[in-house]
């Protein structure tokens, strides 16, 4: 069976049951396996990332764009079906680092994005949130998360312990295939995004312009196109 191109890539580390998480965990070992975001490498540096959870489960991967604010895809929020939402930052390694726990969660209306204020603040680089423009058709973008390394098994069994990061090449700013609102669609380069990647970022030009929304776990993802929520991220965040 082929993977819905717009399966949303997140979720695979939460016990709920419904139809999306069984389509993830029965769709996978259908396709065809590869070595190990899909191939891709280990990240060098943080990008901002955040490793996102919930009830102590892996679900998504997220960013810091402020001291208290995170950064993160909507169905993530959604998907810890009322668990505490807690993330660690400031390592390399989702098994280490700082534990920070969710104080408040804010849902776009429109759009697969959603902001996370914190209980401590984070003393980082934060990532810097791109605007029109930053991201055109033909750009070679670089997207981060945790996320599965695998498409011969559940996802949750091949989460990645490292950040990775994968070039995307962008075929399109205002693509309607992520799971809500306007997306930055690209193909596969070096690597793909795939479940537990949700909620990451997407790079172009040293900016943040994508929230990590849907993907096939082959040749195609979709991140939410931020620069066009800019406004509802201000207002909420203040960035």
């Amino acid at each position: 069976m082929e993977v819905d191109p717009k399966v949303r890539i997140a979720r695979t580390g939460v016990l709920v049951s419904g139809i999306l998480l069984s389509a993830l965990a029965t769709a996978a070992p259908s396709l065809a396996a590869q070595p190990a975001i899909i191939d891709g490498g280990n990240a060098d540096s943080l990008h901002a990332a955040a490793r996102m959870f919930a009830g102590g489960q892996e679900i998504c991967s997220a960013t810091i764009i402020a001291p208290d604010w995170i950064l993160t895809a909507r169905h993530c929020t959604q998907g810890a079906n009322g668990q505490q939402i807690s993330f660690h930052v400031g390592d390399l390694d989702q098994t280490k680092g700082t534990t920070v726990n969710a104080t408040s969660v804010h849902e776009a209306p429109d759009s697969d994005i959603a902001l996370v204020q914190i209980d401590q603040q984070v003393q980082t680089d934060y990532a810097p949130l791109g605007s029109e423009g930053d991201v055109k058709v033909g750009d070679q973008a670089e997207v981060y998360g945790w996320g599965a390394t695998c498409t011969d098994k559940p996802e949750i069994e091949c989460q990645s312990q490292l950040l990775k990061v994968a070039k995307v090449s962008v075929t399109s700013i205002d693509c309607p295939d992520g799971a809500a609102g306007v997306s930055v669609c690209a193909n596969r380069g070096d690597g793909i995004t795939a479940g537990g990647d949700s909620g990451g970022p997407m790079y172009a030009g040293g900016k943040q312009v994508g929230v990590a929304s849907t993907s096939d776990r082959q040749s195609y993802t979709a991140y939410i196109n931020i620069t066009k929520y800019r406004d509802w991220i201000s207002t909420t965040a203040g960035v």
